[in-house]
């Protein structure tokens, strides 16, 4: 009689699972509430104690780590050094094996204390799971209840081992990404640092989406299940299914609305900010962000600092507009109908909800061939500012100073933002010298221009750039400093009138 060991925490189709290869003629082995379940669904069960002749110990840690089981599983079968060794020990091979682990991830979602959270901890589950998928030519071991009704199909066919590699790697990712959300959780605990001598990420795939950034590339969502907010987490509401560069827009969005006050709206073009302004209320807010291109806001991404009422729906209907993706923190059910009556790009547009990103750094991946890049997330540390110039900032100059500088991490460098206390006027991004960056932000800014303050991502090398603002009518500048040649800015920053905030921090963005 063939025999299938089933322990599994996650009992979604366990019982036809095991009712099926009942049917097959398979022994069933299994342990605690698996056991139970199985017993109390009619089928003939045999406990893992009678097969080890040894009892569970230690609060059920010791129960399957037994020759008997892993000699089951590991047995090669093709030698026959092995099966006279498993014959002449009384051990039985086990040609299936369903096994998914303890719920750690669930545990330390909900704030455990240590000891909790190490309770938590599969040992015997991973061993055993290890044990079958390292003997795929003998054993099929199955972690995903997804996949019970395909090993039915192909064990009742008798093509089972044609699987049995596919099974056996889908079961090291599972060992795998669980023993990378162990591993981060107790370096958190431990105080370790965040770059160190190896990186364990796990992520879940969330969303597999057509194509990625072009029609050739494939594409999908992971997740990170130990960190909230963000549009990795976001609900999407209404509309087609999110493509990769939608993705890609909507977090740059609400990462930038996110660092705005409660209120604003921000749009995003192409990873760009495009607008971004806080008005009287959030249909004000959106017209004010719109307003700085208009050109480019039409097909781009819109978030608000806050939930979305009728008011911004009602704005963001009016005649003329067109965006791909709206998040806000909720849309009511008053604005979200005026969406779904909405013809044309009403039906087309994506809604999301979100929760507001923390400011608090995370880790953050890019990936280069043959590698990837980790770093802390680009969040300001609030260093002092010192103005350097003769000329102090008015009031108002330092409300445009703040809005300009909150925006201006969130521009792709080199990167020049100009805006007054309450919006966006003119953006330069992405230029490979700082100067035709800021010749683009004031072109866009137009006659607002002398309105406006200056940021500036990274110092300014030579006093070229500030020239050129100050021809445009621009009296307030702030920039991290730190060049070589700041005396010699801050010199003709004065000789122009100009007033120069120095804040220390560089905030490029590659």
């Amino acid at each position: 009689m063939p025999r299938a060991l089933l322990s599994v925490t996650d009992k979604t189709g366990l019982v036809p699972f095991a009712q099926g290869l009942s049917d097959l003629g398979f022994e069933l082995v299994s342990t605690g509430g698996t056991a139970a379940a199985l017993r109390e669904a009619g089928l003939t069960v045999v406990d893992v104690s009678q097969v080890t002749d040894f009892p569970e110990m230690l609060d059920g840690r010791v129960k399957t780590l037994h020759p008997k089981v892993h000699g089951g599983l590991l047995g090669d079968l093709r030698k026959e050094s092995h099966r006279q060794q498993m014959e002449e020990a009384g051990i039985v091979p086990i040609e299936i094996v369903a096994v998914n682990l303890y719920a750690f991830e669930k545990t330390v979602s909900g704030n455990p204390t240590l000891d909790q959270a190490v309770e938590s901890i599969d040992i015997g589950g991973p061993a055993m799971v290890r044990a079958s998928a390292k003997n795929f030519a003998n054993v099929a071991v199955v972690v995903d209840p997804q996949d019970y009704d395909a090993v039915l199909e192909t064990a009742k066919s008798g093509n089972l081992a044609d699987h049995r590699l596919a099974l056996s790697a889908k079961a090291f990712r599972h060992t795998a990404f669980y023993d990378s959300m162990i591993a981060r959780y107790l370096s958190t605990q431990a105080g370790a640092e965040d770059l160190s001598e190896t990186a364990t990420f796990g992520f879940r795939r969330q969303q597999t989406m057509r194509y990625g950034e072009n029609p050739h590339q494939s594409a999908a969502l992971y997740r990170d299940p130990l960190q909230g907010g963000g549009i990795a987490g976001a609900t999407q509401v209404w509309g087609k299914e999110l493509s990769y560069n939608n993705i890609l827009d909507a977090d740059a969005a609400w990462e930038l609305v996110c660092d705005l006050p409660q209120g604003s709206c921000a749009i995003i073009k192409h990873g760009n900010p495009c607008g971004a302004a806080l008005g009287s209320d959030l249909g004000d807010s959106y017209r004010k962000a719109k307003a700085s291109d208009p050109v480019s806001a039409f097909g781009g991404i819109a978030a608000f600092h806050g939930p979305i009422d009728t008011i911004a729906a009602e704005a963001m209907a009016e005649k003329g507009n067109f965006l791909e993706v709206v998040i806000g923190t909720e849309i009511t059910e008053e604005a979200l109908a005026i969406f779904r009556d909405r013809s044309g790009w009403g039906q087309d547009v994506r809604l999301l909800t979100a929760q507001l990103s923390p400011s608090t750094p995370i880790l953050t991946l890019r990936g280069i061939r043959g590698g990837i890049l980790v770093q802390q997330s680009d969040e300001d540390p609030g260093k002092e500012w010192v103005v350097a110039t003769d000329r102090q900032p008015t009031e108002e100059e330092w409300e445009a100073l703040r809005m300009a500088w909150r925006i201006v991490p969130h521009v792709k460098s080199n990167a020049i933002v100009l805006a007054d206390s309450a919006r966006l006027l003119g953006v330069g991004a992405g230029q490979m010298n700082r100067v035709q960056s800021v010749r683009l932000a004031l072109e866009q800014a137009g006659a607002l221009a002398p309105t406006a303050a200056l940021a500036s991502d990274a110092f300014f090398p030579f006093p070229d750039s500030i020239e050129t603002a100050a021809a445009a009518g621009v009296k307030a500048i702030i920039q991290p400093g730190g060049s070589k040649k700041d005396g010699d800015v801050i010199a003709r920053a004065n000789e122009l009138g100009l007033t120069m905030v120095l804040t220390g921090v560089r905030h490029f963005r590659h």
